[in-house]
């Protein structure tokens, strides 16, 4: 089964539902950050609420969630636009928890004091930006805090990234339930304690189910239509000339400085990627910046 999300809409109920498959994504990516097995469960859990969330943008939006916390993972990033396109990174990739890891080990690894963060690019003049005390170390219980209190939508979120006893990623994976604007918010709190007559998400996805099984499981004689089947993916926005046009705001200073060394390499946070600018590319940045500062001083 590939990564993929599902969203359904229950008009009359006035509840949407998503739930999606991550497990390869999340597999990419704690293979790029060589994660160990409890960084592995922290990204696996935030790539998946990345991928609800982006799920829920219009077309060419995007949206990042940042956790900040005294846990010993320290900080986790990861973001998704409206195609179904993630990453993400943790501060520690080498945080140390013998497996296996469940939902009850995540507080461990990213602790209950701190920051979560939502920052949306809406394609409006200014980013949206939203700000909660973490609750509980939990990203899905938090997630749903944030929902709830910093956009107002009642919403329900569970996630699940297992990690067995010899430290591999079983399955990951999430569901998110919310009220549609103005709707009641009683139809969610069935769904809810549906919900809660079921295994945990990990266990569904582990055991054979689907994200339309799931979404069947939960909503039951409630009355929904899917909307959209979408693929995800990892894949990182980082490129050379992307990071070519990086080092050009350093500035000729710092440039010049680099060719000292004879050459300058960058690493992507998000994807591990590597760049290597030699001598000759360096020396063609310095040009180009030099001439445009000739440019901008003759203009005067």
């Amino acid at each position: 089964m590939g990564d993929y999300i599902v969203r359904v809409l229950a008009q009359e109920a006035g509840v949407r539902g998503l739930a999606c498959v991550t497990t390869g994504v999340a597999r990419e990516a704690t293979r790029r950050h060589n994660a160990s097995p409890a960084a592995t469960a922290a990204l696996s859990h935030g790539l998946t609420a990345a991928a609800l969330m982006g799920a829920l943008l219009k077309t060419n939006q995007r949206v990042a969630i940042k956790v900040e916390s005294v846990g010993p993972l320290r900080k986790l990033v990861v973001e998704s636009d409206s195609a179904g396109n993630l990453r993400g990174y943790v501060s520690n990739p080498n945080v140390a928890l013998a497996p296996p890891i469940g939902p009850g080990e995540i507080p461990i690894v990213i602790g209950d004091q701190g920051l979560l963060t939502v920052v949306k690019d809406l394609r409006l003049k200014d980013l949206y930006e939203g700000v909660v005390p973490l609750q509980s170390g939990k990203l899905d219980v938090d997630l749903t805090y944030y929902l709830m209190h910093s956009e107002q939508v009642p919403s329900l979120v569970e996630i699940g990234a297992p990690i067995d006893v010899n430290g591999m990623l079983r399955v990951a994976g999430g569901l998110l339930l919310q009220t549609l604007p103005g709707s009641d918010v009683n139809p969610l709190a069935e769904l809810a304690e549906r919900l809660d007559d079921l295994p945990q998400i990990g266990e569904l996805f582990s055991n054979g189910e689907t994200p339309e099984s799931v979404l069947a499981a939960i909503f039951g004689a409630v009355d929904y239509a899917i909307v959209e089947r979408r693929e995800l993916q990892f894949q990182c926005a980082c490129s050379w000339e992307r990071t070519r046009q990086g080092l050009k705001l350093l500035g000729p200073a710092e440039i010049r400085t680099m060719l000292v060394e004879d050459e300058a390499v960058v690493d992507c946070h998000f994807c591990h990627e590597r760049y290597v600018f030699n001598r000759e590319a360096l020396e063609t940045i310095l040009e180009e910046l030099e001439h445009a500062q000739n440019d901008a001083a003759e203009s005067l």
